[in-house]
């Protein structure tokens, strides 16, 4: 294992091991149990559930593939791993907040991205303490914080790797929108489980092209995903927040 010098309050490792200390905090950051309210939003999904586009596993994998793909997961996935590269520089780091911050397609994405953003803000300040946590919130006070970037400082801060880092984020997305699938169609839990693993075996190339991207070869490509969440606004009824 080589360690780079050490930056402000954060010592980064490139390497790809993972110890059983790292993995700890990885899991308890992705799980269902952390309270960060991920559990309320759908990214679109509820709306498709609505209008009949979804209604299988395989629509879920489908869909929740386009968000990881092309769409909010992959914006936050390649600026996950820029933010995770930037994190003991703070002014650069905090361009990147800003960037992902901004960089949602409609008000209840742009929710569902800063409240679950400023939620693990202040759980793993309390939990899982660390000066650059520290310093990063007294930075933004007010500003909008996206869950991606606070999650990559989290991840360097404690000096965790970059690549399994970015895995979890990913999958913790998709769990979270399969999650959400299996209760609007609804399905069964074996059914969620299936669509899980499908994508977990997606994740993985996912993750190598967001860690070879750069900013500016960064966009979206989904126009429908876009289009649920706008519509999702003036639903009739409604489950989740996004």
């Amino acid at each position: 294992m080589t360690t780079p010098p050490r930056r402000g309050n954060i010592t980064t490792t490139t390497t790809t091991m993972l110890t059983d200390a790292a993995l700890q905090p990885l899991l308890a950051w992705t799980s269902p149990a952390y309270p960060i309210g991920a559990f309320t939003y759908s990214h679109g999904l509820e709306t498709a559930v609505d209008d009949g586009r979804v209604r299988t596993a395989a629509d879920i994998v489908a869909y929740v593939e386009t968000v990881l793909s092309s769409g909010g997961g992959w914006v936050d996935a390649v600026l996950f791993a820029h933010g995770w590269r930037a994190a003991g520089d703070e002014a650069a780091f905090d361009e990147l907040a800003d960037l992902a911050a901004a960089f949602r397609g409609s008000s209840e994405t742009l929710l569902e991205s800063v409240q679950q953003g400023r939620s693990f803000l202040a759980v793993t300040r309390a939990a899982w303490p660390h000066p650059a946590l520290d310093a990063f919130a007294a930075r933004r006070a007010d500003l909008p914080v996206a869950h991606c970037s606070v999650m990559a400082l989290a991840c360097a801060a404690h000096g965790l790797p970059l690549a399994p880092s970015l895995h979890a984020c990913i999958h913790g997305m998709a769990a979270n929108l399969v999650s959400a699938g299996v209760r609007l169609v609804p399905l069964g839990q074996t059914d969620g489980q299936i669509a899980t693993a499908a994508l977990s075996r997606l994740i993985p190339a996912l993750a190598d092209r967001a860690l070879a991207t750069s900013l500016d070869d960064l966009g979206t490509a989904s126009p429908l995903l876009e289009l649920a969440s706008f519509h999702h606004e003036t639903l009739y009824t409604r489950l989740f927040r996004s």
